[in-house]
């Protein structure tokens, strides 16, 4: 487990460093990769960061200010806001992704069957630990 957690603290450095080059911490930078994935709901982001909700509204407006995310009535109840990345949010995502080098180097020293191993090797992990944040 060291090393899954040395692996995990070299990740979030870089993912860190690299959101920070685009001007974002890396609480909305995870924010933001979220809603470029999906549409969510405040109460979800809050939920997927294991905080209070009032916390995510200053994050949403922070990334909405800069024209990153934006949020929408939900469809079945107009009280519940949706949260969705603009093309200038999924365009600041991607930037962060191609530009975690440290990852991609340390990636590209397993070869395809070493990273499918590991894939799944840590896919069969994560449902135990995603357990504890939930």
């Amino acid at each position: 487990m060291d090393v899954i957690a040395a692996v995990g603290g070299a990740y979030y450095q870089d993912f860190a460093a690299v959101a920070a080059r685009q001007g974002l911490t890396p609480v909305q930078a995870k924010v933001l990769g979220a809603a470029v994935r999906a549409p969510l709901p405040m109460r979800a982001l809050a939920e997927a960061l294991v905080c209070d909700a009032s916390n995510v509204t200053g994050i949403v407006d922070r990334l909405e200010s800069r024209g990153l995310v934006r949020r929408e009535a939900g469809p079945q109840d107009r009280r519940v806001k949706i949260v969705t990345a603009t093309d200038e949010g999924r365009a600041a995502i991607l930037a962060v992704r191609e530009d975690m080098k440290s990852v991609h180097d340390a990636l590209d020293r397993l070869d395809e069957q070493e990273r499918d191993t590991l894939h799944a090797i840590l896919q069969k992990l994560l449902p135990e630990l995603s357990q504890l944040t939930a």
